[in-house]
């Protein structure tokens, strides 16, 4: 028994428990950023589904071991990994600790999705009534691209099939060429170091605002501003920070800013402490 879905199916947009007890839904994690909607982008990012009998199978140990070293690459790609098994979440979240993994981990404890797959584990073996370990890679639609069928280790993707994998995805999406982003309108909300360096203001309103970092990402680059006399948060990028190089800013800082006004909703400008 390999499952009944096969690639270009549908994979079920599923709601399960995470390690944290957190019931969240599969697509949340395909879905475009906030600044990708911004930059009027439409295309959300790929996902990898990987199905694991449990924390004590040295076989999901070994893969496991191989994917946290592949995590870092996810995440400067802005996609992600999502792992499943028969284990209770406090289990899960345990065995995603010792691993060092940052990706979510669900619990289907009942086995709903895992018989709706028919990939329940019937052998009278050690991995009885478990998940059988079937990784799927899902477009940001859901549709399946590939299946890995790891009953066999062997059988389960290397890093460089998943690389591929994502390759082939992503190269189809809009937001995947140099030319999606060297446009008049994503420039005016990432704005180029040269708009710094030359102190050009052009496009902005000449208002000065003020407020305060709501939040800001690290990781992506993007935060909010909450602002003293707009009543919506305020979307910028860390671009609209002036200077060069990578720019953060924590939160809590009081800031004066201007404000971009654009088709896809307003941000923030030349973004200054306080």
């Amino acid at each position: 028994m390999s499952g009944k879905l096969k690639p270009k199916d549908f994979f079920p947009d599923f709601k399960l428990q995470d390690h944290t007890g957190k019931f969240r839904i599969l697509s949340s994690f395909t879905k475009q950023s906030e600044a990708d909607k911004r930059y009027g982008f439409k295309d959300g990012y790929p996902l990898i589904v990987v199905f694991y009998r449990g924390f004590f199978c040295p076989r999901d140990q070994q893969q496991f071991r191989m994917l946290v070293e592949f995590q870092k690459e996810l995440n400067v790609n802005f996609c992600n990994l999502i792992s499943i098994s028969t284990d209770e979440s406090k289990v899960s979240a345990a065995f995603r600790s010792g691993l060092g993994a940052n990706w979510t981990f669900f619990s289907d404890t009942q086995r709903k999705l895992i018989k709706q797959l028919d990939i329940l584990d019937e052998t009278e073996g050690e991995y009885a009534y478990t998940a059988l370990p079937i990784t799927y890679v899902l477009k940001p639609d859901l549709e399946i691209y590939n299946v890995y069928n790891g009953w066999y280790f062997v059988g389960r993707p290397t890093l460089e099939e998943l690389r591929q994998d994502l390759r082939a995805i992503m190269s189809k999406m809009d937001y995947y060429s140099y030319e999606a982003y060297n446009t008049e309108h994503v420039k005016k909300i990432r704005i180029p170091q040269q708009v710094w360096s030359q102190n050009n203001s052009e496009d902005s309103e000449p208002a000065t605002h003020k407020g305060i970092i709501e939040s800001f990402d690290i990781k992506t680059g993007n935060g909010y501003i909450n602002a003293t006399d707009i009543p919506e948060l305020i979307f910028f990028n860390f671009t609209a920070i002036p200077g060069e190089g990578y720019r953060t800013i924590k939160q809590g800082i009081r800031v004066t800013f201007e404000l971009i006004k654009t088709h896809t909703g307003v941000s923030a400008r030349n973004i200054t402490e306080l």
